[in-house]
C-alpha cells in the first residue's frame, strides 16, 4: 500500500501521524507492506519521509538525488548517508559518490547542484574562517586520540567538527575540505600549509600570513589555491629562485663549542651584494648569530621573541622547518628557515625575518 505525500499539503510531523494511524488500524497489518511516497514541494521530503518511517512504514520509494517531477522526490542518497551518519549502515553502495552522480547525470541530463547534501562538490568544503579553523582542530584530535589509542586515523572512530561523515567513506579524499577565499582565516591557511607540504605554522605565524593571503583574496577576488598558496609562502618568506629578494643571504658557516663555553660562530654573509666573513659567541648558535648581526648592523636592534622547530620528514634525507618570531628595530616579523641541518634551517630564519623588515 503506497501512501504519497504528492504536493507536500502537510508538515512533516503531521504527515507522519497519518502513516502512524495506518499502521495502527489497518486490517491484517502484518499481510501489508505500508509504502511512502514522499515528494519534495515544501523542501521537507527528507523530514517526512523519516519521521513517517519511524512512524510505523515499511518502505520508501525515491529518486536518486531527488530527481522527479516539480521539486523532485526524496532523495535516496540523501536518507541513506543520514543512516550512516548515525552509525546505522544503509546496505547501499556509497562507496565512489562521484561515479554515481555523474551516472545520474547523464541519465538524466540534469546537474547535481554542488551543494547538495553528501554528493554536491562543496558539501565537504569549508570556506569560513571559524569552521575551516575547527576543522583543522578536529583532525589534530582526530589523529592524537588514535595514536593514544594505538589505532591509525583510518581506524578510529570518525568526530570532526561540520564533517558528519568521513569523505574517504564515500570516495572523496580531504584535498578539498578546505579551500581558501576572502572568507576565510588562519584555520584555512595553516590546515593547507600543513596538508600539503608538512609545514605545521605555529599560531601567530598562522594570523601573520593569513593576512598576507587575505590581502591577496581581497585584491584579486576568487579562491587561492594550494600551489598559489606556496608560492605567496615562498614569496613572503623562502625567496623562490626565480624571485631572489632580500638584503641578506647566509651562504657559509661553522661552529665550535667546549662544555659550559659560549658557541663560536663564524659565518658567511652575503649582504647587499657584497660578502662578509663575520665571526660572534654566544649561548647557543641562534644568539651568535644574533650577536653577529647587531654587531655589523646594529641598526637592526634583532632580538629573537620566539622559536618553534619541527622535522618536515622521517629519515636520513629529512630536512627540518624552523620558525623565529623576531623583533627588527621594535618591529615583530616570523621568519622562516629549510634545511637538512637544524641549526641551519634556525640561521635562515633569522635572515628571512631581517630581510622581511628591510625589504
Amino acid at each position: 500500500m503506497n501512501l504519497p505525500a504528492t504536493v507536500e499539503m502537510a508538515t512533516p510531523n503531521i504527515y507522519a501521524d497519518s502513516i502512524e494511524w495506518m499502521h495502527r488500524n489497518l486490517k491484517n497489518r502484518d499481510s501489508v507492506i505500508l509504502s511512502l511516497h514522499p515528494h519534495n514541494d515544501r523542501g521537507t521530503g527528507v523530514a517526512a519521509a523519516e519521521l513517517a518511517y519511524l512512524a510505523g512504514a515499511d518502505r520508501i520509494e525515491g529518486t536518486l538525488f531527488g530527481n522527479g517531477e516539480r521539486t523532485g522526490n526524496v532523495c535516496l542518497i540523501t536518507l541513506g548517508l543520514n543512516l550512516l551518519s548515525h552509525g546505522v549502515d544503509p546496505m547501499i553502495d556509497f562507496s565512489n559518490i562521484d561515479e554515481i552522480r555523474r551516472t545520474v547525470e547523464y541519465c538524466n541530463q540534469l546537474r547535481v547542484p554542488e551543494r547538495h547534501p553528501y554528493g554536491g562538490d562543496l558539501v565537504f568544503t569549508a570556506f569560513s574562517g571559524s569552521h575551516q579553523d575547527a576543522i583543522k582542530k578536529g583532525f589534530d584530535h582526530l589523529e592524537s586520540d588514535a595514536k593514544a589509542a594505538g589505532k591509525t586515523r583510518d581506524e578510529f572512530t570518525w568526530a570532526v567538527p561540520y564533517l558528519p561523515i568521513d569523505p574517504k567513506d564515500i570516495g572523496r579524499s580531504y584535498e578539498a575540505v578546505i579551500r581558501v577565499n576572502s572568507q576565510s582565516g588562519k584555520g584555512g591557511v595553516a590546515y593547507l600549509m600543513k596538508n600539503e607540504h608538512q609545514l605545521d605554522l605555529p599560531r601567530r605565524l598562522q594570523i601573520e600570513f593569513s593576512q598576507v593571503i587575505q590581502a591577496k583574496t581581497d585584491s584579486e577576488g576568487g579562491e587561492v589555491s594550494p600551489d598559489a598558496m606556496w608560492r605567496s609562502f615562498e614569496d613572503e618568506y623562502l625567496p623562490a629562485k626565480e624571485n631572489q629578494w632580500g638584503r641578506f643571504k647566509l651562504t657559509g658557516l661553522s661552529q665550535s663549542s667546549q662544555m659550559d663555553e659560549d658557541v663560536k660562530l663564524s659565518v658567511e654573509l652575503i649582504d647587499g651584494g657584497k660578502s662578509h666573513n663575520l665571526s660572534g659567541a654566544g649561548n647557543g648558535p641562534i644568539a651568535a648569530f644574533v650577536a653577529i648581526i647587531n654587531a655589523h648592523s646594529p641598526g637592526m636592534e634583532l632580538r629573537v621573541l620566539d622559536y618553534y622547530e619541527h622535522a618536515l620528514s622521517a629519515g636520513g634525507d629529512a630536512k627540518a622547518a624552523a620558525y623565529l618570531e623576531c623583533e627588527v628595530a621594535g618591529k615583530v616579523y616570523w621568519g622562516v628557515g629549510i634545511d637538512p641541518s637544524t641549526t641551519t634551517a634556525a640561521l635562515k630564519a633569522v635572515i628571512s625575518s631581517i630581510n622581511r623588515a628591510v625589504r
